[in-house]
């Protein structure tokens, strides 16, 4: 693990940037650091145009002391206005590429022991995908969940867009993943909380409030139900759902960060991009608050 030598500032973090809309552009442009010891977690979907992704870590890292990132699957996809064409495995890898290059770190970086107020904590930096186990009511296997998801108008662009090359399937993507994840959360020091950083949410008791529940199935995996217990999880910092808010779950608490599109944060008090403070802790007293949910139908880029 690589520890900072800063003893003040802030943990901030932030997710679904979506800079591809221009208003969500002009966000990023304005986000800047209280102090020079502020560090910021970004949990995914800066975009799915590789330029874009290195425009935004590019100028976040300049302005913040430390910069870690997440992938979310807007960064996986293979878009066709894209012109980096790179597929599953081999996109992922060029992205990390990408942060190193940057000073960004990444899900494949030695984890950062934040050490300033409110620490010390072990900040994880994850990339775990989904396995389609959020399964609808009454489902009981993967196809049976996206049948019935595309019958009420649901389903993740991510069907048509992120490729799992060379693995078979997402899902096994996903379990590789997962497992790799695991043995190093498990190697971590027994006396040091943890803060992972993923677009997904570790516990899928997040989803509930989605007016769509049939997306569910495109944001984590029931293999990650327990992780919370047992690796001394502190806060799970996650996004995805474009509904921020903080929840608690047995004990620990599950921070929302994203962003989302113009359409969502516009209906939304306070100003937007605003940065979620994860240390030192601060709760409002609106935070338990919920968005209307999200739909990811045909022609949404979810």
């Amino acid at each position: 693990m690589e520890s900072t030598a800063g003893r003040s500032g802030q943990l901030l973090a932030i997710s679904d940037l979506h800079i591809g809309y221009a208003e969500n552009r002009a966000l990023v442009e304005r986000m800047r650091p209280q102090s020079d010891d502020d560090w910021l977690l970004v949990a995914g979907d800066v975009s799915e145009n590789v330029a874009d992704i290195r425009w935004t870590l590019e100028t976040l890292s300049a302005r913040f002391r430390k910069v870690i990132w997440a992938p979310g699957n807007h960064e996986l996809w293979t878009h066709p206005k894209d012109p980096v064409q790179l597929r599953g495995v081999a996109r992922y890898d060029h992205l990390v590429a990408l942060c190193r290059e940057l000073g960004v770190t990444s899900p494949e970086d030695p984890y950062p022991v934040w050490d300033g107020p409110g620490g010390p904590a072990v900040i994880a930096p994850l990339f775990l995908l989904y396995d389609y186990s959020f399964l609808p009511r009454g489902c009981s296997t993967k196809e049976q969940g996206l049948a019935y998801a595309e019958s009420t108008g649901v389903i993740c662009t991510d069907e048509h867009f992120l490729h799992p090359d060379p693995y078979p399937s997402r899902e096994a993507w996903c379990r590789a993943r997962v497992a790799e994840t695991e043995r190093r959360l498990a190697e971590l020091p027994d006396d040091l909380p943890v803060i992972p950083v993923n677009h997904y949410p570790l516990d899928r008791h997040p989803t509930d409030i989605l007016r769509y529940p049939e997306f569910a199935m495109w944001c984590g995996t029931d293999l990650t139900a327990d992780w919370h217990r047992r690796f001394r999880i502190e806060i799970m910092v996650y996004g995805h759902l474009h509904i921020p808010r903080t929840t608690w779950h047995e004990g620990v608490r599950f921070e929302e960060v994203s962003v989302g599109y113009p359409r969502e944060w516009r209906t939304r008090p306070g100003p937007p991009g605003t940065l979620r403070r994860i240390l030192p802790m601060e709760v409002g007293a609106g935070d338990r608050g919920a968005a209307p949910g999200v739909r990811g139908g045909r022609g949404e880029l979810r």
